[in-house]
């Protein structure tokens, strides 16, 4: 029984090591002064079930993680849930509350659909902070290791 506690314990970190490191709006202008890279925006929400199957498909394909990790800052953004104020792009973005609910000003200015965003929602800027890639729903992994691709191949 104790070598398979040992086995277990000794493969957990295994399945941590494929991830996408996840940065913040707050962070992304320090990063960006370090080094200018392109930024990938995933809009989500928690009871977006689409929303939630992507995550995991995207963190389980180990090519997809590297290409995020090495060559994007990447930003997943909970747009109902985030309360803080946000700066970002010269602008300072705040929550709307509505009663028990609310969404963030930032979702709705990166959401072509001003009323009511579309989950999951994709947002791919170059370097510069210029749209280069709009996209609503769910992104599937080969279209999204497409973009990545095209995206990075512009900036090296």
């Amino acid at each position: 029984m104790k070598v398979i506690i040992h086995i277990v314990l000794m493969l957990v970190p295994c399945f941590y090591l494929s991830q996408v490191k996840t940065g913040t709006f707050s962070e992304l202008e320090t990063m960006r002064e370090e080094q200018a890279k392109p930024v990938v925006i995933h809009l989500y929400t928690d009871w977006c079930a689409v929303c939630k199957i992507e995550s995991f498909t995207m963190n389980k394909d180990e090519e997809v993680v590297k290409m995020m990790n090495k060559d994007f800052y990447f930003i997943n953004f909970e747009a109902e849930k985030t309360k803080e104020k946000i700066r970002f792009q010269d602008q300072e973005f705040t929550y709307l509350s509505s009663g028990n609910t609310g969404i963030h000003q930032l979702a709705l200015a990166l959401s072509k659909n001003k009323n009511q965003p579309v989950y999951p929602l994709w947002i791919f800027l170059d370097k510069n902070q210029n749209l280069v890639y709009y996209h609503e729903g769910q992104l599937k992994p080969e279209k999204l290791k497409q973009k990545l691709l095209e995206i990075s191949s512009q900036f090296k």
